[in-house]
């Protein structure tokens, strides 16, 4: 660690203390070190945990946090060296003005100043959304799942850029119901088959994630703010209607799934989103489709028309024409 000097604490993840520190062996580079707690601390990392993780060195994609190093000090305990960003998109969010749904909070110190003029309109939703479904779009196409994508773990950048933090760590460290200092781990972004105790799951869970925070950029609310699992199942239920075997099959195979839940049933005329015109209406629809083989997946969705034209624009930008 005799590296890496720690400039001071930014946080607390779901594993342990997060620091910005400075990389001494690289040029005095700003660097976020993770510290990973894990449960037996007496008995040193789990060597499958070290492989995982070595693996997420060598994801390279601009939607993505960059993992630098990982530093195994005092036999039981471990640093992740990440790419430093100042911001996550719930702070970004929350620093919105009230008039616009935002909470009037000040970003951290030291963020550019140039992040309050982007604002949430249309266009840079859109843009974070691309962003979003890229770099899922990409870790999926290495067989990386997230588990436990939310609005605290997009960064943003000082040019407004998202990308995602923490992918692959779920697989090597589990993803934990409390953290490590007992706060509760949101469960507003978890997909029905999960809360429904399913233990083989597949890229499905990420993309609706990545449904629940498209909606919340759009109305400044979440989705599903369920207070524990059952809530979180039945806030669900209620607002897409309760699933039965017909449009979802094998949902009553589910460990946690009960036949005695309430049978909810779907407002058809109520979109999920009134601000969202017919494309991006339709991309959120197909991110939240119960059956996980239905839902959208993450290529399919960069394909979606909702991007055809901040596709296009992109494309306009760098200089292909």
């Amino acid at each position: 660690m005799e590296n890496y000097q720690k400039l001071e604490k930014i946080g607390e993840g779901t594993y342990g203390v997060v620091y910005k520190a400075r990389d001494l062996a690289n040029g005095g580079r700003i660097v976020a070190l993770k510290k990973i707690r894990l449960e037996a601390e007496d008995e040193g990392v789990p060597s499958t945990a070290i492989r995982e993780i070595s693996l997420l060195k060598e994801m390279r994609d601009p939607n993505i946090v960059r993992l630098f190093n990982i530093v195994h000090a005092d036999g039981h305990k471990l640093y992740l060296v990440f790419e430093f960003l100042d911001l996550d998109l719930k702070k970004y969010m929350e620093s919105l003005p009230v008039s616009d749904g935002g909470r009037g909070k000040a970003l951290p110190e030291g963020t550019g100043i140039e992040l309050h003029r982007l604002g949430l309109g249309d266009a840079i939703i859109k843009k974070f959304m691309s962003q979003l479904c890229e770099g899922v779009r990409y870790c999926h196409s290495h067989r990386i799942l997230h588990r436990d994508l939310k609005p605290q773990n997009l960064l943003i950048d000082r040019d407004g850029n998202l990308k995602l933090a923490d992918f692959g760590l779920a697989r090597a460290f589990g993803v934990p119901l409390r953290t490590y200092t007992h706060e509760v781990v949101t469960l507003w972004y978890r997909a029905p088959e999960i809360l429904l105790g399913g233990r083989q799951y597949s890229t499905g869970v990420d993309m609706w994630s990545v449904g629940c925070i498209f909606a919340e950029m759009c109305t400044r609310k979440p989705l599903f703010p369920g207070d524990s699992e059952i809530d979180e199942i039945f806030k669900i239920f209620r607002l897409l209607g309760t699933p039965s075997e017909d449009i979802w099959p094998g949902v009553t195979s589910y460990p946690d799934f009960k036949a005695s839940f309430p049978k909810w049933m779907r407002d058809q005329h109520a979109p999920l989103c009134s601000n969202l015109d017919d494309a991006g209406l339709d991309l959120l629809e197909m991110m939240l489709v119960y059956d996980p083989a239905g839902r959208i997946s993450a290529k399919q969705a960069c394909n979606h028309p909702y991007f055809e034209d901040y596709n296009r624009e992109a494309y306009h930008r760098n200089g292909y024409h």
